[in-house]
């Protein structure tokens, strides 16, 4: 069996945040603190109130339904994929709701990324275990920029490879590497060869104790 890479997409193949908080100010007449510890305190209308996490969330599924065209790629993501795509399988795991599929590949494709996506919702622990026991992987890597995603991965697929990467600079700096992750690289000419290793090594992923 060929080895597998599980990969996120917003903040890892296509930059977002600042894309998002762009549109906010432009389209809601809100600001949003890309700098802020918190995802959901900075965001705060003109008047100076914050928007409820509910109010959030809509207005990610209202940028992802019509502006993922603002989107652009990470830079040396595609090539990365190409590269690895000669020897690995590749599944997009990005947690988008289902109507917004089509739109993703589609933006993908654009950029010269065509490989299985899947749409997902909370934490992705459970879709990559799913994902190893239909593909049954020599090896698995999984990368994601939120440290939630590994906590889960490691719980539910504790054999997986896990790269923490965070592409959006700002967010780059103010963020803490998780204690699940057996590694943080944010960028993907230094990424590739640390997953590229881990496929010729074919070893499952040792325990961590954070």
């Amino acid at each position: 069996m060929r080895p597998l890479l599980v990969t996120d997409c917003d903040e890892v193949l296509l930059h977002m945040i600042g894309h998002f908080g762009e549109w906010l100010g432009e389209a809601h007449g809100i600001d949003f603190d890309v700098e802020a510890a918190d995802f959901h305190a900075p965001l705060v209308d003109r008047s100076g109130k914050a928007l409820a996490p509910d109010r959030v969330w809509e207005l990610l599924d209202l940028f992802f339904e019509g502006e993922m065209r603002r989107q652009n790629v990470v830079p040396g993501a595609a090539e990365a994929l190409a590269r690895i795509g000669e020897e690995a399988d590749i599944v997009i795991l990005t947690n988008i709701g289902d109507a917004f599929h089509a739109g993703r590949v589609e933006q993908l494709g654009a950029f010269g990324i065509s490989h299985r996506v899947l749409c997902n919702r909370g934490g992705k622990g459970v879709p990559l275990a799913a994902l190893v026991a239909e593909m049954q992987p020599d090896v698995t890597v999984f990368v994601d920029d939120l440290a939630v995603h590994h906590h889960s991965v490691a719980k539910h697929a504790p054999d997986a490879w896990r790269l923490h990467m965070i592409a959006e600079p700002r967010l780059a700096a103010r963020s803490p590497t998780s204690p699940h992750a057996h590694a943080r690289i944010d960028h993907w000419d230094k990424a590739l060869p640390w997953i590229l290793a881990r496929f010729a090594e074919g070893q499952a992923a040792p325990p961590l104790d954070p």
